[in-house]
Parts: structure tokens; sequence; C-alpha cells
């Protein structure tokens, strides 16, 4: 099965926040940069957004966001 690519929109509905709050939290570098699939269309590797919550996720397995 090949990579899982979620758009900013989708992104933001997985963490229950507004799309420009996933832009803020990248300028932030707290965030997993996207990746360029073509000119104007980027995605987050799903993956890579597991990766980010696994750091994320703190002793008592909420999401904690700086």
């Amino acid at each position: 099965m090949g990579t899982v690519f979620l758009s900013d929109k989708q992104t933001a509905e997985r963490y229950g926040v507004g799309r420009g709050t996933i832009w803020r939290w990248i300028k932030k570098q707290d965030f997993p940069k996207p990746v360029s699939l073509s000119p104007g269309c980027t995605r987050w590797p799903v993956n890579d957004l597991q990766a980010w919550e696994a750091k994320k996720t703190g002793q008592d397995g909420e999401l904690n966001h700086a």
C-alpha cells in the first residue's frame, strides 16, 4: 500500500483546529512540514503526522501541543 497523504483541511480536521492553525504551527517549527506533490498541491504524509503525534503524546495519552 502506498503512502497516504492529507490536505491542510483534512489535517486541521484531524486535530480539531482551523487550517490557519496548521500553518502557524509550521511557522513556529512545531509541526511537520508538508511535501509538495505538484505546484500548488501540498500534503502531509500520514506517517509523518503519526510520528509527530507519538512525539507530542504525554504520559496521560493526551496530545500536548506547545
